[in-house]
């Protein structure tokens, strides 16, 4: 019995299973449940062509979208220890990040990278939300730093993409150390009268929100992004009160002044250089798609 098992059985499963199909042929859409041929969503940089739900981007994936020819410099980012505070609560943080780290292949919950947007000079720092939430320690606080410093460097307009649920919570007081460091990371841009755009995606919440993320130049939003500081419950239950179905919503935070343009992906690249060759004073060109 055990030689059918552990010999014979695998064999069968192996022939049977068809290693030509792929498991995400088909993506079912959050919003409206559409069923999306794989190919035409990626085409689509993860948005669904019947109701315009916008789904995750990978950072590297944004930068394809942004970049002119998708053609971008990814910026090293530098190394740090980390576990610190050696926490752990139902898993050690080193374990954690281990495993993340592995099915994902990324070091955190952000990349940057620096290219041109119709060839306007622009570094980009995306955040990644699928490396425990994007949530933002140590890595993530280096990395804004280390973006804004590399656009005075190269004299060019720093866009942050933030997709998080906020601190890092095993990184404890050193992860809320992050928000005034990013604080300094934008100063820096303005000391340099370089400008600095945010482009909100879904969701932006918590300390991020609280920090770089609400200080850019000029704020844009994904369509139907979520963005706040505190949970819809946790406001409802401490006002008491019923807030609006669109509340923290891309949409209502435009018509409440917070967010200067809601955004559809298709439009970005040629948005945002609009928005660089007027704050630079510098002509966009016409770049291959």
């Amino acid at each position: 019995m055990n030689w059918i098992t552990n010999a014979v059985l695998p064999k069968i499963k192996a022939f049977v299973k068809s290693n030509d199909v792929p498991d995400t042929l088909w993506v079912k859409c959050k919003s409206c449940d559409q069923m999306i041929f794989h190919k035409e969503f990626e085409a689509a940089y993860n948005c669904c062509q019947s109701c315009g739900h916008h789904a995750p981007l990978a950072p590297k994936a944004r930068f394809d979208m942004l970049f002119d020819g998708a053609s971008w410099d990814e910026i090293a980012l530098n190394n740090i220890t980390d576990d610190p505070l050696k926490f752990k609560d139902s898993k050690k943080y080193t374990d954690r990040l281990k495993d993340t780290r592995g099915k994902l292949k990324e070091s955190d919950a952000i990349a940057v990278a620096a290219g041109k947007i119709e060839g306007l000079d622009v570094v980009i720092a995306a955040f990644d939300f699928r490396f425990m939430g994007g949530s933002m320690g140590r890595a993530v606080g280096n990395a804004i730093l280390q973006a804004a410093e590399e656009a005075v460097s190269r004299g060019a307009t720093l866009i942050t993409v933030p997709s998080t649920g906020g601190a890092r919570m095993q990184e404890g007081i050193l992860s809320l150390m992050q928000l005034p460091r990013t604080i300094i990371a934008t100063d820096k841009l303005a000391e340099a009268g370089l400008p600095y755009i945010v482009l909100l995606a879904h969701p932006t919440t918590g300390g991020v929100t609280a920090s770089f993320a609400m200080l850019g130049d000029i704020q844009i939003a994904e369509p139907g992004a979520i963005i706040g500081f505190a949970g819809r419950r946790v406001i409802e239950e401490t006002v008491r009160e019923k807030l609006p179905d669109d509340f923290q919503t891309a949409e209502y935070l435009q018509d409440h002044g917070m967010v200067d343009a809601v955004v559809p992906r298709a439009e970005q690249r040629a948005k945002i250089s609009q928005i660089i060759s007027l704050l630079t004073h510098k002509p966009r060109t016409a770049a291959a798609e």
